[in-house]
């Protein structure tokens, strides 16, 4: 998408993290980021609390030598959005076997999967803006420890209400992976942005699959409630990586936020940043199209012609494993290299074609689905990577709630399409939600083109139409060997003058 804003200059080396923004005058929060290693008096706590706050070695923050984002914090990073985005997707393997356990009927049971979404998008509004404000370390710490603490929960009771109940909440703080996506977007230099969220975008989309295919192994084999146990670990092993890896990083907003303000600011910068409105409006339209595929392939593949069992069908799922582990390798290849909003068009035009093709074929022949099914995932994968490499260049101070805004679009993207395709599908089959895909990719390119990718404005092409992203590090100049040899020789040869006088 278009820059709108100039991006943000990277170090010369690449590596130091930009954009975290630190005080100058002398106040307590940048006490905080350049001593954190100061210990906290037992009579706030006691050992606990100080454990708490005492920050290992690799973790601490020097104000004068920043710690750099490295491959492994990405990895790290990616980790921990695997392993807690799963919290909300055990449920949806095992939701028989949890109406058997608390002996309700399918259809309550089902409200689970709906409770811990709805807990999701409650965190996204109210919890993710306040990334803006606190430090993220014991911000993201709290969150995940809270979580997994409240999640044995989950693991022991034997009261469908609390189970509900509890679901929920841990829905709303499972809000980790959001925060980690402006969080990278803030350490990554400028050059290397689209590449380091892809890691953490293929670890997102990691996590629901492996949820999803854990879920329904374990509960196959042994009792449904081990995979909540597994998730009970899994957190808190996330939490002990976070506490000894994850970098204190000082507050972006040191000097505070008035918390009703941000919430009102996150749909304020939705309207008043020509860029973010463009991405999110993009967003919202793949979004739609993903999540109408998905909920209608069922309905096909279990008719006729095809007839396909339930596990036949949750087969389709692991088309996306291979484009998971692509995405990284093509950011760094093409998206870190040329504007954002190239990337975005040309994988909307990926899934436009591999739209028509499904839609048209699909009902006849698998081969259309499975071509329908890798470009969706591919060019929805490409797009949402650009379109967050783009936004996050807007308001360095604000990624949080810049990200905040473009995830309300994208989930509403989402619950639009189930809506959409379920009608569809019920009146006119595969082709009806189809074709409506097709106008909602065909109208997503046209938005893309509306604005250039330099333009600053909310229409109009401005700033040129090159491809090149134009704040790429400078390629180093090579002095020719012919040249090379040339100095030496007539440098030689002054040497051998000075040495005869």
């Amino acid at each position: 998408m278009g820059s709108g804003i100039s991006p943000d200059k990277s170090d010369d080396d690449g590596e130091k993290p930009t954009d975290v923004t630190v005080s100058s005058s002398p106040s307590d929060s940048d006490e905080q980021a350049s001593t954190p290693t100061r210990d906290i008096p037992a009579t706030k706590g006691g050992w606990v609390w100080r454990l708490w706050n005492w920050i290992p070695p690799p973790a601490r923050y020097d104000v004068e030598n920043p710690p750099k984002f490295t491959l492994w914090l990405n990895i790290l990073f990616a980790f921990a959005s695997c392993f807690t985005v799963s919290n909300l997707y055990y449920n949806q393997a095992v939701l028989n076997r949890i109406a058997e356990t608390f002996d309700v009927t399918f259809e309550r049971a089902s409200s689970v999967a709906t409770l811990m979404q709805a807990g999701y998008a409650s965190g996204l509004l109210l919890i993710c803006p306040l990334g803006d404000l606190f430090p993220r370390r014991p911000f993201i710490l709290s969150l995940v420890a809270f979580t997994a603490a409240l999640w044995i929960v989950l693991c022991l009771t034997h009261s469908f209400t609390v189970f509900s109940a509890v679901s929920f909440i841990c829905g709303a703080t499972t809000v980790t992976p959001q925060l980690m996506l402006p969080l990278v977007g803030d350490l990554a230099p400028a050059h290397r942005r689209a590449s380091s969220l892809a890691v953490i975008v293929s670890g997102l989309s990691l996590g629901i699959l492996v949820a999803r295919i854990l879920a329904g192994v374990m509960a196959n084999y042994t009792d449904w409630r081990n995979i909540y146990w597994f998730g009970f670990g899994i957190q808190w092993v996330v939490v002990i990586l976070l506490y000894i890896w994850m970098p204190a990083y000082p507050s972006k907003n040191p000097d505070g936020l008035n918390y009703f303000k941000m919430l009102g600011a996150v749909f304020y910068l939705l309207f008043t940043e020509p860029l973010l409105l463009q991405a999110s409006i993009v967003s919202f339209l793949f979004s739609a199209t993903f999540t109408s595929y998905w909920t209608t392939l069922s309905f096909l593949l279990s008719s006729p012609p095809y007839n396909y069992s339930s596990m036949n069908i949750g087969l389709f799922g692991l088309i996306g494993v291979v484009l998971i582990f692509t995405a990284p390798i093509y950011s760094r290849l093409v998206i870190d290299k040329v504007v954002p909003q190239f990337s975005a068009i040309l994988g909307l035009s990926v899934e436009l074609v591999g739209l028509i093709i499904g839609t048209t074929v699909g009902t006849f022949n698998v081969a259309g689905v499975v071509i329908q099914a890798i470009s969706i995932d591919l060019g929805a994968q490409f797009t949402q990577i650009a379109n967050r490499a783009a936004i996050y260049s807007i308001r360095p101070d604000a990624r949080n709630r810049i990200n905040t805004a473009y995830m309300v679009a994208s989930f509403s993207g989402q619950l639009t399409g189930t809506a959409v395709g379920n009608r569809l599908y019920a009146q006119g089959g595969w082709v009806y939600s189809g074709s409506c895909s097709i106008a909602f990719i065909g109208f997503g390119i046209i938005v893309c083109l509306l604005r250039g990718p330099r333009e600053t404005r909310w229409f109009g092409w401005r700033g040129g139409w090159a491809i090149r992203r134009d704040d790429l590090p400078p390629k180093k100049e090579n002095v020719p060997t012919e040249r090379a040899l040339e100095e030496a020789a007539s440098t030689d040869t002054e040497k051998k003058k000075g040495a005869v006088e």
